[in-house]
């Protein structure tokens, strides 16, 4: 088997690179994948339910979700004096279709 030496045929999208790296970055930890398949799997959550099913501290659970929330990934609405969690259908249609481009 030959190795590439040139691009021709090979599409290439920057941007598209980018959003997927972006993504991926943050479902890079094990962590983050599962918070993401509970949340999915659920109409909202709060932090403390993630705490209890995760079986991790409070503060690494909400580091967690900060990343999420920060790569579009999960969606928080506040209700006081908690914060339901959901995930972002959108993004996450998004991604499938980022990792269709590889």
């Amino acid at each position: 088997m030959a190795c590439v030496t040139a691009l021709d045929g090979i599409e290439i999208d920057e941007a598209k690179e980018l959003a997927l790296a972006s993504l991926s970055k943050a479902l890079s930890h094990p962590a983050r994948v599962r918070i993401l398949r509970i949340l999915t799997r659920q109409q909202g959550c709060l932090n403390s339910d993630l705490v209890g099913e995760l079986g991790l501290a409070q503060s690494t659970v909400s580091e967690h979700l900060r990343i999420l929330k920060a790569a579009g990934l999960v969606i928080a609405e506040p209700k006081p004096p908690r914060t339901c969690f959901t995930v972002n259908q959108e993004k996450l249609e998004e991604f499938r279709g980022l990792l269709s481009y590889l």
